[in-house]
């Protein structure tokens, strides 16, 4: 990637998956104080795609993002069970070869949890 925003579920409302990018920093670390010294540089990373973090003393407090990147997070909200409906009735599941067991293999612990006192 170029340093472009993924657009690959554009639209869909969801997101199944996460993107590792390499050759760029997705996130920019900058204080407060900075931001006010070179705000315009910032709006413009922003615009660019990468997320702009803001620190106060040396913890994050807020993030400047693109409008493209913020319309694609705030458009289009649809709940689970509508975007997962939406999902099943556009793709043939049998035909993407899924086995659920392989899949989440190991996401979830066999004990029955930890014992608890009552």
């Amino acid at each position: 990637m170029n340093g472009s925003v993924c657009d690959c579920h554009k639209g869909l409302g969801y997101n199944v998956h996460i993107h590792v990018h390499h050759g760029w920093k997705m996130t920019d670390k900058h204080s407060i104080a900075e931001a006010r010294r070179n705000l315009p540089k910032l709006v413009h990373e922003a615009e660019k795609g990468m997320t702009v973090e803001l620190t106060r003393r040396g913890e994050p407090v807020a993030v400047l993002i693109g409008l493209q990147r913020f319309e694609r997070l705030t458009s289009n909200r649809r709940s689970f069970v509508t975007a997962y409906r939406d999902f099943t009735n556009e793709r043939n599941l049998s035909e993407l070869a899924i086995d659920p067991d392989e899949l989440f293999a190991g996401t979830r612990a066999e004990t029955s949890g930890r014992d608890v006192r009552l």
